[in-house]
C-alpha cells in the first residue's frame, strides 16, 4: 500500500525549523484530509500541521519536544485500506534510513537547539515551554520563576501564546514588573535563564504621565520599520488620480454584489488588480536585493496592510494576485482581512510578499509616505477619495466639474528603483484607474 510522508511545512522565509508541541494523532489512528496531525511552534507563531491525504498513521518519526528542520518528514501515512500491517513494517524499513541521514547532517544543529530548549526549562518542573513562549518571555524580561507562576490553558497545563498575551496585559504583570525594579531604578539580578536582569531604568514620571510598555507585536513592528529605513534609501513619489469611474461603478454594483455574494466589494480589490497588472510591466519594482544581486520575482504576491483591533499592523499576502480576476481578489481580500482581525491567519499567509499596498484612505488620510516592507523594494499607499472641482478638457473647451480624486504615494528603494521608474510606475497605476470601464460586470 502507498505510504506518504507528512513534511514539516515552510512557515516563512526566515524560519528554518520548528518544535513539535503535541501529536494529535498516534500510530494506528485514521486521519482525514486537512485534519490536524500535530501542533508545532516557532519563535513567531504556534500552528497546526494538517494532513494532505486521508489514511492511517503508520509511524511518528519524532517525539514531542523535538526540533525538526523545515521540509523534513515527521510522520508516515498509509493511504491504503485496512491491510496496513505488512505495509507498516515495509514502510518503516524503507524510510528508517532517511531520518538517520537527515539527522546526520542536522545532528549538531538539532542537538544544540534541544539543549538550548532544555536549558530554558526549570530542572524541577515537567512543564514544556514552546520557542514562541520563551521568545516572548525573553523580550518581556520575564524570569523563569515568574513564567512558572503563569497559569496555562493548553494541553497538560501548557502555556500558550494567548495565555502570555493575557498575562502581559493584566494588572498582575504590571505589578510584577514594578516589584522587579529596586529603588532608584537599579536593576535586580533575577538569575533567570530567560533574562538575567531588567536592563532599562525606571522612567521618572509624574501623575500626569502614563507609561505603557510595547506589546510583543509592536516591538517587532518597530524593529522591522527601523531596519527598513536603515536598509533602503526611501524615495516617495505622488500622483493624483481621477477615480470617478470607479466610484460610480462601485455604487452601481455594490448592493447587487452584497445580495448575491453575501459580502461587500470595496475599492481595495480594484486597486490591487491594477497594481498586479502594472507590476508585470515593471519587473524591477517586483524584486528584492541580495548583496549586489537583483532577484527578480516571477510571482506577483501582493501584501495588503491590515490594521488590527489592538492597533498593531499585519500584512497578509495574496499569492499570484495577477492570476485572479476581480471576483477572486475580492474574496481573498475580505477573507484575509476578516481572519487577520480574528487572529486566525496561518504563517504562510503573511510571508512571501513581493510588493505591498496600504489603504491609508480608510482612516480618512489624504496621503502617506509608507515604509517599505523588507525585503521588497516598493510599497503603494492610496489615500481617501474626495470630491474636488477639477478642470476637464472637452471638445467645446475647458470646463470645471466635480470629480472623485485620490492621491497615490509610491515609496521605493532608490538602490534599485530610480526616480524615473518609480514615477512611471505610479503614473501607470493612476492611468489604468482613470480608464476603468464603468460598464464592467462582476
Amino acid at each position: 500500500m502507498p505510504t506518504v510522508e507528512l513534511l514539516m511545512p515552510k512557515m516563512g522565509e526566515s524560519i528554518m525549523e520548528a518544535t513539535i508541541l503535541t501529536w494529535n494523532k498516534q500510530v494506528g489512528d485514521s486521519v482525514a484530509v486537512d485534519e490536524a496531525v500535530l501542533e508545532i511552534a516557532t519563535d513567531k507563531v504556534d500552528s497546526e500541521v494538517p494532513s494532505e491525504v486521508a489514511g492511517t498513521i503508520v509511524k511518528l518519526l519524532y517525539k514531542e519536544g523535538d526540533v525538526v528542520a523545515v521540509g523534513a518528514a515527521v510522520a508516515l501515512i498509509s493511504t491504503g485500506g485496512d491491510d496496513s500491517s505488512s505495509q507498516e513494517s515495509t514502510s518503516v524499513e524503507e524510510v528508517s534510513v532517511k531520518p538517520e541521514v537527515s539527522a546526520a547532517s542536522l545532528e549538531t544543529e538539532i542537538n544544540a537547539q534541544v539543549a538550548k530548549q532544555d536549558s530554558l526549562q526549570n530542572s524541577d518542573a515537567n512543564r514544556f515551554y514552546s520557542p514562541l513562549v520563551m521568545s516572548m518571555a525573553k523580550e518581556e524580561n520575564i524570569s523563569m520563576s515568574e513564567l512558572e507562576s503563569i497559569p496555562g490553558t493548553g494541553k497538560d497545563g501548557r502555556l500558550t501564546k494567548t495565555d502570555m498575551q493575557s498575562y502581559l496585559a493584566s494588572d498582575r504583570r504590571i505589578k510584577s514588573k514594578v516589584e522587579i525594579k529596586s529603588q532608584g531604578g537599579a536593576p535586580v539580578n533575577t538569575s533567570s535563564p530567560v533574562s538575567a536582569a531588567v536592563s532599562s531604568p525606571v522612567t521618572s514620571a509624574s501623575a500626569n504621565v502614563e507609561i505603557v510598555e510595547m506589546d510583543r507585536m509592536r516591538k517587532m513592528i518597530a524593529k522591522h520599520m527601523v531596519d527598513s529605513v536603515h536598509t533602503s534609501p526611501h524615495v516617495t513619489t505622488f500622483v493624483e488620480a481621477d477615480v470617478t469611474n470607479i466610484v460610480n461603478w462601485r455604487n452601481k454594483v455594490k448592493d447587487e454584489f452584497k445580495k448575491r455574494e453575501g459580502e461587500n466589494i470595496t475599492f481595495t480589490p480594484i486597486f490591487m488588480e491594477v497594481v498586479a497588472q502594472v507590476l508585470r510591466e515593471f519587473p524591477y519594482v517586483n524584486c528584492s536585493i541580495e548583496g549586489e544581486n537583483i532577484v527578480l520575482k516571477k510571482d506577483i504576491n501582493l501584501g495588503m496592510a491590515a490594521a488590527l483591533p489592538s492597533g498593531n499592523l499585519i500584512v497578509p499576502v495574496i499569492k499570484n494576485c495577477d492570476q485572479l480576476n476581480l471576483m477572486g481578489i475580492t474574496k481573498k481580500v475580505n477573507d484575509l482581512a476578516n481572519r487577520a482581525r480574528l487572529g486566525k491567519l496561518k504563517p504562510e499567509e503573511t510571508s512571501g510578499g513581493t510588493y505591498t499596498l496600504t489603504n491609508v484612505g480608510s482612516f480618512g488620510n489624504v496621503m502617506g509616505t509608507p515604509i517599505i516592507n523588507q525585503p521588497q523594494v516598493g510599497i503603494l499607499a492610496v489615500g481617501s477619495i474626495q470630491k474636488k472641482p477639477v478642470v476637464l478638457e472637452t471638445k467645446d473647451g475647458d470646463v470645471i466639474a466635480i470629480r472623485h480624486m485620490m492621491f497615490l504615494s509610491h515609496s521605493y528603494d532608490h538602490r534599485i528603483v530610480d526616480g524615473a521608474m518609480g514615477g512611471k510606475f505610479v503614473r501607470r497605476v493612476a492611468d489604468l484607474l482613470e480608464q476603468f470601464d464603468i460598464n464592467r460586470t462582476i
